[in-house]
């Protein structure tokens, strides 16, 4: 029998039954790690105080939950999004254990590059963390100069600043920042930006006999903006859904991300970015597989087709059928991968005691000899710029071996 309109989808699409029918794990894969190293992680939490920027998305904000069973004496939370801060909020104190009567829990809805934020800075007393989600992460940003520049800002002006400040200030003997899978032999602008941001963190404003450490890691399953939270609201809203053709990922659900994230922080030798132990054969998986599994979790079966016209106009007949139109695209915008990988060229794994984890040991490119992130924010506040997104791809590949990027001239915003 045909399920009525309008479909009703759990007000949570991260539920723990759709996140196993994504990784098909019931049980995280750092589970284990955490548990085992649950003393050495208390006795480098408790007590001390942390400072999460970002912290108001979806890692960040698991991220933050999960260092709250640890003790610290105070989390801060800065997100320029107060409407992510407010759900945090909401989200921790409606948790069955709320949030503790000892700990200092503060958020700020800032902009982290921004004058204000060095003014916090400045008058807070030494945060002995600092977790950093702040990015634009999306390959769509960098469709044309405007959205570049934007990128570039966020992800190394800011980011360069905010790393002056903490040490001006005296903050951060612990530093952690994010960053993504494409920035293992980037093609995208976005993936080359990250693979930068790896070379700001441990050159620019290094605390002194502190701990600098990365994460590469997967797809988040449901984040906010991804194209699996993108399937239910398509759902919701009685809309076809889309997948690029041929293309496979790695998927780590947003606990398990926030467990790499913590592990990573305060287990991580200095100067390693850390991956997760996920083989090819078994985690990369095609994203077909998953359209078609997800929509089986809601009683239909796929209806592919390459015509966008074609697949909107087929929604009610197809539901009649307990189908669901699926549209396949070309993967051929601009950056994008048809495959996940956590080691670009000349990088090797090493293990640092933790079996769900490797990592790599950062090793520089010329950027910052050649004052890259210098000659970034003259460009970013340039009021008449003549640069393009061409000299930009000129820009990034003089200091970066392994990017090739590929100009298509098609974006992920001419899709569905």
């Amino acid at each position: 029998m045909p399920i009525a309109f309008p479909i009703r989808l759990p007000r949570n699409p991260a539920a723990a039954d759709l996140d196993t029918l994504v990784t098909g794990r019931s049980e995280s894969l750092f589970a284990n790690d955490i548990s085992a190293s649950s003393s050495k992680l208390l006795d480098r939490i408790s007590g001390r105080r942390i400072l999460v920027i970002g912290g108001g998305g979806s890692i960040g904000s698991a991220t933050t939950a999960l260092l709250t069973r640890f003790q610290p004496a105070a989390i801060h939370v800065v997100d320029h999004s107060e409407n992510y801060l407010a759900e945090l909020v909401r989200n921790l104190r409606g948790r069955r254990e709320g949030i503790a009567d000892g700990l200092d829990f503060r958020t700020f809805p800032l902009d982290y590059g921004s004058p204000i934020a060095a003014r916090l800075l400045a008058d807070m007393r030494a945060y002995d963390a600092v977790l950093n989600f702040a990015a634009l992460k999306h390959v769509r940003s960098e469709k044309d100069i405007f959205s570049l520049l934007q990128m570039i800002d966020t992800n190394l002006v800011r980011h360069a600043r905010f790393k002056e400040w903490l040490k001006r200030y005296g903050h951060a003997s612990t530093y952690f920042a994010v960053s993504t899978d494409k920035a293992a032999n980037p093609t995208s602008l976005m993936g080359a930006s990250k693979r930068l941001m790896e070379d700001l963190i441990f050159a620019v404003g290094a605390p002194e006999n502190g701990r600098t450490t990365s994460a590469r890691f997967a797809n988040v399953a449901f984040s906010n903006g991804s194209l699996l939270q993108n399937f239910g609201l398509r759902l919701a809203a009685r809309q076809p859904i889309a997948v690029p053709r041929d293309t496979r990922r790695y998927f780590v659900t947003q606990a398990e991300a926030a467990e790499i994230c913590v592990l990573a922080t305060f287990l991580a030798p200095d100067g390693h970015i850390v991956f997760p132990h996920m083989e090819a054969e078994v985690h990369l998986q095609p994203l077909e597989n998953i359209a078609a599994r997800f929509l089986a979790h809601f009683g239909f079966e796929p209806e592919f087709y390459e015509d966008e016209d074609q697949a909107r106009n087929a929604v009610d007949s197809a539901a009649a059928r307990d189908r669901w139109p699926v549209l396949l695209t070309p993967l051929d915008t601009s950056g994008e991968k048809p495959y996940e990988e956590f080691l670009g060229h000349g990088e090797k794994a090493v293990e640092i005691g933790l079996p769900s984890l490797a990592a790599l040991r950062h090793v520089q490119t010329p950027a910052v000899g050649r004052h890259l992130f210098e000659k970034l924010e003259e460009l970013v506040n340039d009021p008449n710029p003549a640069t393009g997104k061409e000299e930009v791809v000129r820009i990034f590949a003089s200091v970066l071996a392994n990017f090739r990027h590929i100009e298509t001239g098609r974006n992920l915003d001419q899709r569905l």
